[in-house]
């Protein structure tokens, strides 16, 4: 094998490792931010493609993972503006996240994520679910500070208010 052959090979086993210690955590915010597993897959595979194409350069980042976050939640937002993706083939429930102990409340709680404007979900996910700070999250989803707390606020007074009547038992 060349050198460079050996090259290449070196750098595609250090992105598949780096993939597979991540992919689950990636899934989970792709699932929590769609709300459909399949369509959090394939955006996922599309990041992934995407890291893959630019492996030389993106390795050599600083914070890697906040790269790939980015890269995530930039093409959730852009595959939420699609026309195509407010098509529902079916009314089933995904599984849901492992994160939650009780079946009832983790469907209550995807179910009223699900109803969260976009982008008050993002950062919903991204501060609560993958435990960001409100710095990093503005980085991720490319903007300021500020932005992500009233965002943050006002996703969680949305929660509370789709929460509410079932915490109650009204």
């Amino acid at each position: 094998m060349t050198t460079s052959g050996r090259r290449r090979a070196e750098a595609d086993d250090e992105y598949t490792e780096y993939v597979r210690s991540r992919m689950v955590q990636w899934r989970r915010t792709a699932y929590l931010m769609c709300g459909d597993w399949d369509r959090g897959d394939d955006i996922l595979q599309r990041v992934l493609t995407e890291l893959y194409r630019s492996w030389a350069r993106a390795r050599q980042a600083d914070h890697l993972d906040a790269l790939v976050r980015t890269m995530l939640v930039r093409r959730l937002v852009d595959e939420r503006r699609l026309r195509w993706s407010r098509v529902r083939l079916g009314t089933a429930l995904p599984d849901v996240s492992r994160a939650f102990t009780d079946p009832t409340d983790r469907i209550t709680l995807v179910g009223a994520l699900r109803q969260v404007p976009p982008r008050q979900r993002a950062v919903l996910v991204l501060r609560y679910f993958q435990d960001l700070s409100v710095e990093e999250t503005a980085q991720a989803m490319g903007c300021s500070t500020g932005t992500v707390k009233s965002q943050t606020a006002k996703g969680l007074a949305t929660l509370r208010t789709l929460l509410t009547p079932t915490l109650t038992g009204n």
